[in-house]
This record gives structure tokens, sequence and C-alpha cells, in this order.
């Protein structure tokens, strides 16, 4: 048999053990890689929770505050009704000893009441139209006067003139004058801390001068009808200031109100799993401020303080009424602050979570030396932290071997929320020392990659609270639905303008954000009701 061609050098035989020498040494390297850096899924130590406090019923404090504008109309309307027409009246004492049997009366009607407001007071006027009316007989010895007078005239000057006086001291008298003039009253209200309201009523009578001549006799309208007419509307006023001071209507409808208040409002579940809650409402205080008066109204701004929480079941509170109204500084406007918690099973949040992470790599930048692909995530409580576990495949790229592992990781992070995306999220990320270690079986490649798996995840784990908090706002929007009235005499509106994150807790099975709803509340009395 020939011997071997040499090629290049070398004899095939040379070639061959070559190749055998490469693929043994290969396949030991794997053995040996696979043996210290396995392929398969790295077992890590499952990490021991801390406890987590139940958490217990959560109660805070909400404010409702609602201005309560009575329109001038409605103000002039019940007046107009409430308001006599007419007035009539007259004097007993005699104007004089020549008139002494003579009576002055006066008969007056109103006009239309017209209202007008200034931040000082509320003014309202009507015009006055009558008539003073002196009517009787002169006394005897004006009789006996004139009968002698009117001798003289007729027996002297001329007949006719003398039987005209004498009959003018003889007959009945009916003189008239017109009265003309108007009045002004002014209230200045204020409120009174036992739930009353003092109008600060005052008035003032304004008349034309004018004069009636009876047998020579010049009587004065306005000194004879003023002063009588300056008494009946005082004694009015004054009656109507003690009516409306000892009317409890205020705190007829505060009470009403003050019931509706006082409920449990039924919360809409956010996700499966979520157990079903009820907010509970318990007003314990009861505030107003001055009534405030502008061109259009009279307004009143009452509020309540109450105490909310959150209770697994459909409550009916105790809530007594208040015996004393607080006053308190002028409020610019309504609003509701109403503080509500929100709470997320944490197998809810995981689920969240989990749709966030799975499928994603970390870091973002192709050309990182190495990658973490997510394959799941969780969450859980320990103690003042939140635990995330993910199961993750680490693939270290620039060797050229390309070697890659699974492992369960854990992330430990504190909540906080970031109150304008609606977000939870992680801070202060940490790495657990167990996933460290797991990162080291790859190399020191992977190691170097974990400032940027933290920087990562403290980004992207975050679990959005918008569902949870539009599901919220529907039930806050729902509730105060209740308390609003429309009607021809009364008109509520209420509306939810936000709803701001306040707070967080947990426990071993709740996630409590806590939320609270802002709004608008007003209310327009047009007609107020009658007596």
């Amino acid at each position: 048999m020939a011997p071997p061609r040499p090629i290049g050098g070398f004899t095939l035989r040379k070639i061959f053990f070559g190749a055998l020498i490469i693929a043994v040494f290969f396949s030991g390297t794997l053995w040996a890689l696979n043996i210290f850096w396995p392929t398969g899924p790295i077992p890590n130590k499952k990490l021991v929770l801390a406890e987590v406090a139940a958490l217990r019923p959560n109660t805070r404090t909400s404010v409702m505050t609602a201005p309560v504008a009575i329109s001038l109309s409605a103000i002039r309307n019940a007046l107009e009704t409430a308001a006599p027409r007419n007035l009539a009246g007259k004097r007993g004492s005699p104007l004089s000893e020549a008139l002494s049997k003579a009576e002055v009366g006066w008969s007056i009607g109103r006009g239309p009441i017209a209202a007008a407001g200034r931040p000082e007071g509320l003014t309202l006027s009507t015009p006055l139209t009558g008539t003073m009316r002196v009517s009787g007989q002169l006394a005897a010895q004006a009789g006996g006067l004139a009968g002698g007078i009117a001798g003289t005239l007729a027996g002297v000057v001329n007949p006719d003139i003398g039987r005209g006086i004498q009959e003018m001291a003889t007959s009945a008298l009916d003189q008239r004058a017109e009265i003309r003039g108007n009045v002004t009253i002014t209230a200045r209200p204020t409120l009174l801390s036992s739930w009353r309201l003092d109008p600060g009523l005052s008035g003032q009578v304004a008349l034309a001068d004018g004069n009636v001549t009876v047998a020579g006799f010049k009587i004065n309208v306005l000194n004879e009808v003023k002063p009588f007419l300056d008494r009946a509307v005082s004694e009015q006023l004054g009656a109507l200031q003690q009516q409306i001071r000892n009317d409890p209507f205020i705190e007829q409808a505060a009470r009403r109100e003050w019931a509706k208040i006082c409920r449990s409002i039924s919360l809409a579940t956010a996700g499966s799993g979520a157990p079903r809650l009820w907010l509970e409402i318990r007003p314990t205080a009861a505030f107003a401020a001055q009534p405030r008066i502008d061109g259009n109204a009279v307004t009143l701004t009452l509020g309540v303080q109450a105490e909310t929480r959150v209770v697994p079941t459909a409550t009916k509170p105790n809530c007594p009424f208040p015996a004393q109204l607080q006053l308190a500084p002028p409020i610019a406007q309504g609003h509701v602050a109403l503080a509500m918690p929100i709470d997320i099973p944490f197998s809810e949040a995981n689920r969240i979570l989990e749709a966030q992470l799975k499928g994603r790599k970390f870091p973002e930048d192709p050309d990182a030396v190495a990658e973490v692909t997510v394959l799941r995530a969780g969450l859980a409580p320990s103690g003042d932290r939140l635990l995330i576990s993910l199961q993750v495949k680490a693939r270290e790229k620039k060797s050229w071997f390309g070697l890659d592992a699974e492992a369960t990781i854990y992330v430990w992070g504190r909540p906080e929320l970031d109150r304008t995306q609606q977000m939870l999220r992680l801070t202060d990320i940490a790495l657990d020392v167990e996933s460290e270690a797991a990162f080291g079986l790859l190399g020191a490649a992977t190691r170097a990659i974990i400032p940027l798996l933290k920087s990562s995840l403290q980004e992207h784990a975050a679990i959005d609270l918008k569902p949870f908090m539009a599901h919220a706002r529907a039930s806050i929007t729902e509730a105060i639905a209740d308390f609003q009235k429309q009607d021809d005499s009364v008109h509520a509106d209420a509306a939810i303008t936000g709803l701001r994150l306040v707070d967080i807790e947990f426990d071993s099975k709740i996630l409590r954000v806590i939320a609270e709803a802002e709004g608008t509340v007003k209310v327009v009395v047009s007609k107020l009701p009658g007596k």
C-alpha cells in the first residue's frame, strides 16, 4: 500500500487525529460549562416574607361646602305675596279746638316691590299712593262763630255769601289731599350659631309735602300722616324681624340634607376577586359663612365635615345633628373633597404587573453585553416593602458561546404614588442577594447589566391605577346624583371634577390606594316656599 500523500505539509492521519482532539476538547468544555454555568433553570432559595399587619377600617376626613343662592326675584316675589297692599289709619287726637269734631284719616296703597342687592345690604322699595281725608263737623263754637259771621255778611255784604258760610258751618266736612311717597327697607342678614337668621331690617318712609285747607285751617299732609306711617312700618318690620329670626327654615333644610349625607355608598369593584366594599359617610360638624349679597342673589354658603371610611358591608351610621352651627370665614365657592379608599387585591395587581412586564427585555439597548427577558412576574407584600419576583431568561451576548440560563430573581422596592400619571411605582429598587448570586453564574458580562436592570424596573415595574380611579369616580358620581334636586323652585348642581391620589397602604391581601374626589356644588333657589 502506498504511503499517505502529504497535504499542505500534513498528512490525512494527522488531520483526523487533530479534529478528534478538537472535538473531544469542545465536548469537554461544553460538559464543564454545563456543570458550572448550566443552561437550564437556576434554582433559587424562596425568600421568606415579613409579616404585614391587617388593614384596619380606614377613616378619613371629608369636607363639602355648598353655596345656596336665593335669587333676588325669589325674595321679591315672596314679599309681593306676603306684604300687605293697603294701609289705612286715622288720627284720634284733635287737630285744633275748632276742628275737634273733625277726623283725619288716610288710605294708602303700595305699588310693586323692587329689590336691589349690594355687598352692604339688600334694598327693597315700593311706591306709595293714597289719600288723606278730613271728615266730620266743625266744633260748636266754630259753628256759632261762622253763623254770626254769616248773618253779618248776609245783612251787610251779600246774602248768598252769608248763606254759603252758614251752610259750611252746619254741614259735614269732607276734604281730601293726595299722598305720594315711597317706603325703603334695608336688610343686612346675619347667620346665628343657633341655626337662625337675623334679617337686620330697617325701614324709612318718604312722603311728598302737601296741604289741605279746612274752614280756613291748613292741615299739612307730611306732619299729620308721616308719624303714623312711620310707626305702622316700624311695627310691621319688627313683627317680620321676629318672625324670620324665630323661623327654623334653615335648620329644617339642613336636617333633611344631613339625613341624606349620613349613609354608606356602594363602591364598584375594579376587578375579579375584588371584595364588595362600601364607603361610609358620617357627618360630624356643620359650618357656614355669613351671607353674601350681590346684584343677583343672597348667597348662604353651608358646609359639612364628615368622617369617611371603607367597610365590607352596608351600614347605617349614627349621625347626631349638631346643636350649634359653626360660623366660618367667607367661602368663595362650593367644593367637595371626599376622601375614599380604593382596594385592589394583590391577585389583580399581579395580573396587571405581569401584563406590563412579560416578554419585556432589559436593558433595551441592543449593544448591551447581555439581556434579560421576563417570562413571568409577581408582586407580594413584605413588611413595609413590596417584593417583585421575576422568572427571567438571561443571555450573555458578547462571548463566542452565547451562554444563557433561566432564574427567578427577586427585586425589592418601596411603593410610591405617581399622582400626575395615576400610577403606583416602586422606588429604592434593590436586587436581592440571592438574585445577585444567580446572575454571577453567568459571568462578569451579565453582572454588568444589573444597574441597567434596576433602572429599567424602576421605570417599568408600575401598576396603572387609572381603571380603578375611573371605577371610583363612577361610584361617587352615581352617589352624588341622589343629592341633586330638580324642580321649579330649587336647582342643585353637583359634579365630580377630579380624583387625585393621596396615600397608599397594604396588608397581605389588599393594596389600598387612598383617593380624594374633588368636585363642585351649587344650589340656586328661584322660588321661596309660601307660608
